[in-house]
């Protein structure tokens, strides 16, 4: 009997564990789809901020405050330096 219990362990761990790297891979994937797809929004929405306030010349305090909350959640998903100068100019707008 213990023969057959470590000939069935044997043979059905490695299937198991092989299963649950797969699906571990799947959702690792799905994930980095996801934060991919939330960063490339995250520099839409900041493109048109920026374009948007450097036309008016001035920021209102809560846009400045979404601005920053955004960049920082931009910057936390690996975003890239093109927006870097963008924050320096929106952050030095006059507020209203």
């Amino acid at each position: 009997m213990n023969e057959f219990l470590m000939t069935t362990y044997t043979i059905a761990l490695p299937v198991i564990l092989g299963y649950i790297i797969c699906l571990l891979k799947e959702q690792a994937h799905a994930r980095n789809a996801n934060s991919e797809g939330t960063k490339c929004l995250l520099r839409v929405k900041l493109m048109e901020y920026h374009d948007l306030y450097m036309k008016l010349q001035i920021i209102p305090s809560y846009a400045l405050q979404n601005w920053v909350e955004m960049f920082q959640a931009y910057k936390g998903l690996g975003g890239n330096g093109m927006i870097d100068g963008m924050d320096h100019e929106v952050r030095n707008l006059p507020i209203i």
